[in-house]
C-alpha cells in the first residue's frame, strides 16, 4: 500500500479558541500567533493507495464559500487539494473512497464544489464513495448551537443527495481492510481516526483529538471541543499507548510537523521525535 501526503492549503484560527484554558504565555512557544491572535494550521491530509482502491481520509477546507467567509480563516499557501492530488499522479475520477475523520468544514469542505457550468454543487470526487457514520451524521445535520458554524449544508447535504453517501457501522469491524477506526467523542460525536500499519508500526491519522505537537500536554484542549473532559480522558489512553508502542502520529493541523512519537517522562507523555512520513 502506498501512502501520499495530500497538503490542501494552510488557514488561520485564534490560538485562544485552539488551546481552551492553557495562557497565551505557554501556547504560543510551539505555535506563535500574528497581531490579531490567530494561528496558522495545515490542512494535511492522507492518499491511500492499495490496489484498486484509492483513499483519500479528509479533504480540506475548499474554496467555495463567498469572501466574508475567507475573510475570518484567511486561507493560504501554494498548494491545494487538487494540485496536491495531481502531483501524486492522481485525477479526482480515480478517487474510490472519501473517508471523513468528521464534518467540520476544515475536513470535509473539499469534497464538494460548485457544479461545473450550472447553478448548485457536486461532488469533487464523482466516482467516490463517501464514508461518514449514522451517528456523527445525525449530529452534523441536527447541529447543537456551539457547533453549528463548523458544519456547512453545502459541505455536507450533496454527498446524501448524490446517492453517494455510506456509514460506518460504529459497532462493528472496519469495512476497510487498510485500517481499522478508533472512534473518539470528545471533539465531537463520533470522530473517526484510521489506524494504519505502516512498516510493522501504527500510523494513526490524528485529525482533531491531536492538532497538532503542541497539543500533546494534557491540558492542551482545544476551545473548540464539546466535550472536553472526555478529550483529556480521550487523549490520556490514546497517548499512553502511542508512547508504550511507538504509533506514528499523523498530524492533520501541524503547521510545521507531518508525524510525532511520543514517550514518557516524569512530567508526563510528552514530545518524542518530529519527522515527515517519508523518513519512517
Amino acid at each position: 500500500m502506498q501512502r501520499h501526503i495530500i497538503n490542501t492549503g494552510f488557514f488561520k484560527l485564534d490560538g485562544g479558541a485552539m488551546f481552551g484554558v492553557v495562557p497565551k504565555t505557554l501556547w504560543q512557544r510551539t505555535n506563535p500567533a500574528d497581531e490579531n491572535n490567530l494561528c496558522t494550521w495545515a490542512m494535511r491530509c492522507l492518499l491511500l493507495e492499495d490496489g484498486d482502491r484509492l483513499i483519500l481520509i479528509d479533504n480540506g477546507l475548499g474554496d467555495k464559500q463567498d469572501a466574508k467567509f475567507f475573510s475570518h480563516y484567511y486561507l493560504h499557501g501554494d498548494d491545494t487539494l487538487l494540485k496536491s492530488l495531481h502531483k501524486a499522479g492522481f485525477a479526482p475520477g480515480d478517487v474510490t473512497d472519501v473517508f471523513l475523520t468528521h464534518l467540520h468544514f476544515d475536513h470535509c469542505g473539499g469534497g464538494v464544489k460548485y457544479r461545473s457550468g450550472g447553478s448548485g454543487y457536486e461532488l469533487t470526487f464523482p466516482n467516490a464513495i463517501y464514508w461518514s457514520n449514522a451517528d456523527h451524521w445525525k449530529w452534523a445535520t441536527e447541529p447543537n448551537a456551539r457547533e453549528k458554524a463548523s458544519f456547512l449544508k453545502e459541505n455536507i447535504l450533496p454527498m446524501q443527495e448524490s446517492g453517494h453517501l455510506q456509514f460506518i457501522d460504529v459497532a462493528a469491524p472496519s469495512p476497510f481492510p487498510q485500517f481499522d477506526i478508533l472512534f473518539a467523542d470528545g471533539h465531537t460525536d463520533k470522530m473517526m481516526l484510521p489506524v494504519i500499519p505502516y512498516k510493522g508500526k501504527k500510523l494513526v491519522f490524528m485529525a482533531d483529538l491531536l492538532p497538532s505537537v503542541g497539543h500533546i500536554p494534557l491540558a492542551y484542549v482545544m476551545g473548540y471541543d464539546t466535550r472536553p473532559l472526555l478529550t483529556l480522558d480521550e487523549k490520556a489512553a490514546f497517548l499512553q499507548k502511542a508512547a508504550d508502542e511507538q504509533y506514528i502520529l499523523f498530524l492533520e493541523h501541524d503547521p510545521v510537523n507531518e508525524c510525532c512519537s511520543v514517550q514518557h517522562t516524569e512530567k508526563g507523555i510528552r514530545l518524542d521525535k518530529t519527522f515527515s512520513l517519508s523518513e519512517v
